[in-house]
């Protein structure tokens, strides 16, 4: 009979029963019980051993049968307060649990919820999504049949047996659906915090604390027992529906930290750590064209900017990849790229450049460079790149280039022989008016503008030539 439950367990968990798919339907989940030992050394002080023990929560009514007695079972009955409905539709596999005894220090109370005793002994439930995605911490609430004089006490917890059950009641719970934040900058942010408690007119605290560079902050308080409210970010409407969630200004550099929301319903007090991580993408740019023209054995400094990023983090790299993939040769990485020194900008996003001097041989025509810019804030590294196409410098070359090179200094002589003169004596003539001598300077200056527009033409048409050749 053992064998069989644990199969249904096993089958239950592994969601390979028709119709059970998510945690809500699962009637028990394995546990980690953190189980405390307190002793003294013998210089008087308390030391605290940790001992992992095999335990599982059960859904169910008070008076049900352990579905699996082989471990310690955590038998949660009926409350107000049901931790599955916040976490519907996750699978159970990816859950992670864990049970730890809850100490309050020396507060002795009687909790306000129905068939609360004040010897009860307090347990929280902590249930991690694997992927991160959420973290509820849950405070059972469990009524010994026989009171132990001073059992509350962390030194003297009343032990567990490998295979007891414990029936408890779940009372209060936080959430954080945002255990980790990351947000570029100037964006605002709401980090999530949510509770639930199983009875109204609570003697509730709500506080949000930052925790930076070993100082702590606090952001926002409030008090359903004196009214006062501190701070902002948090709707006081919101907090009577249990949603003490924090909406943050504009975020900058200095917002990054750790956020802590505190929830405190005497004698329980819970919170949950949120990391908030400022994460700006870099822009990446390269100082050339998709493609470089260079006659062989030619030089050109190339630069690849990485801009705007934040945190310092980044990674630039130069590869080269031979013409037509180089027969499924790997990229070879560039070994003569020099890096500038990280710039801090005013907005705190830092820049960096990586650079290097291209030598052009005929041997490397066709090849690909690619700048390749990993950083924290991406998942997949930015990639900028450019071919290279190399031209023989023979005679014919040379002559192409003379003879565009001497005819664009012939035009210009040829203007500035004809120009100048006009232009100096129309200054030294008292004849000419200001009109006369403004529009001999237009024409000079539409002149400079013509010599370098031909310049521009040859140019291009013997790159042209340069290009047809290839």
């Amino acid at each position: 009979m053992s064998l069989n439950i644990n199969i249904l367990i096993c089958l239950f968990l592994c969601g390979e029963v028709p119709g059970i798919q998510s945690f809500e339907q699962v009637p028990w989940l394995p546990c980690q019980l953190v189980d405390e030992s307190v002793t003294f050394n013998d210089e008087g002080h308390a030391e605290t051993e940790y001992q992992h023990r095999d335990a599982g929560l059960q859904f169910g009514h008070p008076g049900d049968s352990a579905l699996n007695p082989n471990k310690i079972t955590f038998l949660v009955t009926g409350s107000k307060v049901d931790m599955r409905k916040y976490i519907e539709g996750v699978m159970a596999h990816q859950l992670r649990c864990e049970i730890r005894r809850y100490n309050t220090e020396g507060l002795q109370m009687r909790w306000p919820g129905l068939g609360a005793q004040e010897h009860d002994i307090w347990f929280t439930c902590t249930i991690r999504h694997t992927d991160g995605v959420f973290i509820i911490t849950s405070f059972l609430r469990h009524t010994p049949a026989t009171p132990t004089p001073g059992q509350a006490h962390y030194r003297n917890w009343a032990a567990i047996a490998d295979r007891a059950a414990l029936t408890t009641s779940t009372v209060m719970l936080v959430l954080t659906r945002s255990p980790s934040v990351r947000v570029g900058l100037v964006k605002q942010q709401s980090l999530h915090c949510q509770f639930d408690v199983d009875h109204k007119a609570a003697d509730l605290t709500v506080e949000w604390r930052l925790q930076r560079h070993g100082e702590r902050t606090t952001l926002f308080s409030h008090s359903s027992h004196s009214g006062q409210t501190k701070g902002s970010g948090v709707p006081l409407n919101a907090i009577g529906r249990g949603n003490a969630s924090l909406t943050l200004p504009l975020t900058k550099q200095s917002s990054e930290g750790t956020y802590v929301c505190l929830v405190s319903v005497p004698p329980l007090f819970g919170s949950h750590d949120i990391t908030l991580h400022i994460m700006e993408p870099p822009r990446v740019s390269l100082n050339v064209d998709s493609t470089i023209f260079l006659v062989d054995r030619g030089e050109q400094k190339v630069v690849c900017e990485a801009e705007g990023y934040y945190p310092l983090d980044v990674e630039m790299e130069w590869f080269r990849e031979p013409s037509g993939g180089g027969g499924g040769l790997l990229p070879e990485k560039l070994d003569t790229v020099l890096y500038s020194s990280h710039r801090h900008h005013q907005d705190g996003t830092y820049s960096l450049s990586a650079f290097f001097l291209l030598h052009a041989f005929l041997h490397n025509s066709g090849s690909k460079y690619f700048c390749r810019v990993s950083h924290s804030s991406q998942r997949m590294p930015i990639r900028k790149s450019f071919t290279l196409i190399v031209t023989e410098y023979d005679s014919w070359n040379t002559a192409l280039w003379l003879f565009f090179g001497f005819g664009a200094i012939l035009v210009m002589v040829a203007i500035l022989f004809v120009m100048l003169p006009r232009l100096s004596s129309a200054r030294k003539a008292n004849q000419v008016g200001t009109s006369s001598y403004l529009t001999c300077v237009s024409s000079f200056i539409r002149s400079i503008y013509g010599i370098r527009m031909v310049y521009v033409i040859q140019r291009n048409a013997y790159l042209q030539i340069l290009s047809l050749q290839q």
